[in-house]
């Protein structure tokens, strides 16, 4: 069987699959496209013109996964020698519930990074905030959000904390600071492999490149430090 995970150098959804895919020890060629110019085969397979798409070729020919939660459960379902879900049903359950709010999360560091002006950039920091306080209220004793195990919700949660990376090193406060144990994760999950392999080394230069093009109060601020 071989595996193909389509992916773009900056989406923090293909990120957990490729946490997944590296916990896992799974095999994989990893394919960059650009998301303003897809290729024509990948829009024949992808239904959503999303990236992460994992292509399965079991021999009869390839199958198209797609969305990151589907790809990861894909891959605790016939990759389970090394579960990275809890046993316990409702265990199992209150972790795919944290990995949605790790998806709104994202979304609200999108609205945060995209604020047009410092009146908007201070509402959507403080929304921010306020979910990383929840999330921070979950965590006991660590390293990682179930304890000694790293499990899928951290793969979701762990993009989160590059993003603050990048805000932090444009001026921005560390929103964890408050929180000792979402620290304390953060930096867990920062120092795990199959974190630090999910990108290419250029990526915190690619995503201020990123964030900088932008037109909104954060981009404005590094393109005037620059």
């Amino acid at each position: 069987m071989t595996l193909t995970l389509v992916s773009h150098v900056l989406c923090p959804y293909v990120q957990r699959a490729a946490i997944a895919l590296a916990e896992k020890g799974v095999p994989y060629r990893r394919i960059d496209i650009d998301l303003s110019d897809k290729p024509d085969w990948f829009r024949r397979i992808s239904p959503l013109g999303k990236v992460p798409l994992l292509q399965v070729d079991d021999g009869t020919g390839p199958v198209a996964l797609f969305e990151s939660q589907v790809i990861a459960e894909y891959l605790e379902e016939t990759r389970g020698a090394l579960p990275l879900h809890p046993a316990d049903p409702l265990e199992r359950a209150r972790h795919r519930a944290w990995i949605e709010v790790a998806s709104a999360t994202l979304a609200a560091i999108a609205r945060f990074y995209g604020a047009p002006n410092d009146t908007a950039l201070s509402r959507e920091r403080e929304a921010l905030a306020a979910l990383l306080a929840r999330i921070g209220a979950e965590l006991g004793d660590g390293p990682f959000f179930g304890g000694d195990r790293f499990t899928l919700v951290d793969a979701a949660w762990a993009p989160v904390f590059r993003y603050l990376d990048a805000f932090e090193a444009i001026g921005e406060a560390d929103l964890t600071a408050p929180l000792p144990r979402l620290g304390a994760w953060r930096a867990a999950l920062a120092g795990r492999p199959s974190v630090r392999g999910a990108v290419a080394a250029d990526y915190p230069a690619r995503l201020l490149d990123f964030l900088a093009r932008r037109d909104s109060a954060l981009g404005r601020r590094l393109r005037d430090a620059a």
